[in-house]
């Protein structure tokens, strides 16, 4: 059961076309195993939809992102070129594209005490990467300068706040230091989106930082 969901503010974003690509495909990964939230974005789509029916031309152009028709061409363009997803895909049909196939095709490198991750190829405004983090096994301590988005795939992990459980997502601010720990008996592979650079509070992964991008 899924027990953590996106807020509004991301929904709506996500609706507006205005998100980093990172953020959205982690929204995208969440709504295709959330039927809440789905029902959610649904209704702002709906919503926007009308808005923009009963917005004058030159109204709605003001109220688009400056990047807006490109961001959404792309996106269309983006989708002709992409394969359709395989019937026993583990994972959602918005990361495929990315990685080039299922999880099988994921090309991990290693950060050390056996987490790994693999870095998406997204847009500048915000980073995006799997984690593969043994069961039982701790990041590194850590918090943020800005925000981060983090999709449960597989396993889960606790922290300070909650259990992250499949299909759970964790919204962490500068506000959150926290070190997530992946529960005990399956490993944790989660999708996570960040637009700043995380802030560690051990020098090793500090030293560390800039060779893994993170």
């Amino acid at each position: 059961m899924i027990r953590h969901h996106l807020t509004e503010d991301l929904l709506q974003g996500h609706a507006a076309g205005t998100l980093p690509e990172a953020f959205a495909l982690v929204v995208a990964a969440h709504v295709s195993l959330c039927d809440d939230c789905r029902g959610r974005l649904m209704a702002l789509e709906a919503l926007g939809g009308a808005v923009l029916e009963t917005t004058p031309p030159g109204e709605a152009a003001e109220a688009l992102a400056p990047d807006a028709l490109e961001t959404c061409l792309a996106r269309l363009g983006g989708q002709e070129a992409r394969p359709s997803s395989p019937p026993r895909s583990t994972l959602p049909g918005a990361l495929l594209p990315y990685i080039g196939g299922d999880l099988d095709a994921v090309k991990w490198r290693k950060l050390g005490m056996g987490v790994r991750q693999a870095i998406l190829p997204t847009s500048a405004r915000a980073s995006a990467r799997l984690l593969h983090i043994p069961g039982g096994q701790a990041v590194p301590d850590h918090g943020h300068r800005g925000r981060e988005l983090t999709l449960v795939l597989r396993g889960a992990f606790r922290d300070e706040t909650a259990r992250f459980g499949p299909g759970d997502v964790e919204i962490a601010g500068e506000e959150l230091n926290h070190q997530p720990v992946a529960e005990p008996g399956e490993d944790c592979i989660c999708l996570a989106a960040t637009d700043a650079a995380l802030r560690f509070n051990a020098w090793v992964p500090r030293l560390l930082q800039p060779l893994f991008r993170i």
